[in-house]
């Protein structure tokens, strides 16, 4: 980047680093847990890139316990990996992840499996509703506070051939999962808000950017395989879920977010962030145990966080470059 239009960025963003002091007070570890668009990691990338930058003396951790494949619910459908296993559920390893990651914050993003890809079910949505409830019920006795995302949107448009209408095919996935189930479901989380529940809606959103693009570009698609989103549609996730947690710090949060999106933004930074997740969420993972099988082997949590650390470091050095406006001038 030219040296002056760098200053001009690192001015531009430094203006918007006066942070808001009532960003999640008391949290310093927050644990990710979810499926596969989880453990893909980009938007925790993308969150934990915003708490680098913007607050950089409160010394945040980030931990990825997303797992492919993984329920809320504990369902599987039949056949589940070509009949290799079945999904996990969450259950089955929740109190072990609590007790040993000791949580202040939880970030949960459930849904997109629970439903299995069929037709909506009663039985089936009301073992999400139950897995939920328990979810918060666990995070709440290991004292610490729980933040619910929305799912997905589940988008058939490019996988056609191998989607049901009827919902009557076991193998295929059902055409209108999205409208029928994951939106009920994004709409009972919402409903919760009422009970001082914190939901963030990255589904509506999702859903609306989504097909507006696909209005204006016919064949835009986020999720080449219906299921997955790529890593434009994580930014999505980051800012809803940023912009939600700022409450009316939000336009601040946005223009940082907005910001660090630019792709001259220091690609070395994110790439960081992503080292350091990949290393800690394997780490964890096994420390924890579960029950999905294929997944890499973690190092001991010990090295695991001393090669954090060192990574720590290098991140918080570019960080403070980027919020330090009384140096830019030197650049």
């Amino acid at each position: 980047m030219h040296r002056f239009l760098r200053f001009a960025f690192l001015f531009a963003l430094t203006a918007s680093l006066a942070a808001s002091a009532d960003f999640l007070p008391g949290v310093k570890r927050i644990v990710f847990l979810g499926d596969s668009i989880t453990y893909a990691g980009h938007y925790v990338d993308q969150f934990d890139a915003y708490l680098a930058v913007r607050y950089p003396e409160r010394e945040f951790e980030v931990i990825d316990c997303g797992l492919p494949s993984e329920t809320v619910s504990g369902l599987s459908e039949p056949g589940h990996a070509g009949g290799k296993f079945p999904r996990p559920g969450l259950h089955e390893r929740l109190d072990r992840v609590l007790a040993k990651t000791k949580p202040d914050l939880v970030i949960a993003c459930y849904g997109m499996n629970d439903g299995i890809y069929a037709p909506r079910s009663e039985e089936r949505f009301e073992a999400y509703r139950a897995g939920i409830e328990k979810l918060r019920a666990k995070v709440a006795a290991a004292g610490a506070q729980i933040v619910h995302l929305t799912p997905p949107v589940f988008d058939p448009e490019p996988i056609k051939a191998k989607t049901d209408p009827t919902g009557k095919n076991p193998s295929a996935m059902f055409t209108n999962y999205d409208d029928a189930v994951l939106s009920h479901y994004a709409e009972w989380l919402l409903s919760r808000r009422a009970d001082g529940w914190r939901v963030v809606d990255i589904h509506r959103v999702m859903r609306s950017i989504l097909d507006a693009r696909r209005a204006a570009e016919p064949g835009f698609a986020f999720a080449k395989d219906g299921v997955h989103p790529s890593e434009a549609a994580h930014w999505i996730f980051s800012m809803e879920l940023v912009g939600e947690l700022s409450g009316a710090d939000r336009p601040a949060a946005m223009d940082v977010m907005n910001r660090l999106r630019d792709p001259a933004f220091a690609p070395d930074f994110m790439k960081l962030i992503s080292q350091r997740r990949h290393i800690l969420s394997d780490a964890w993972l096994t420390e924890a145990g579960h029950q999905r099988p294929g997944m890499k082997h973690g190092l001991p949590i010990a090295e695991a966080e001393a090669q954090a650390k060192d990574l720590t470091e290098r991140i918080r050095k570019q960080a403070a470059l980027l919020a330090a406006a009384k140096d830019a001038k030197r650049l």
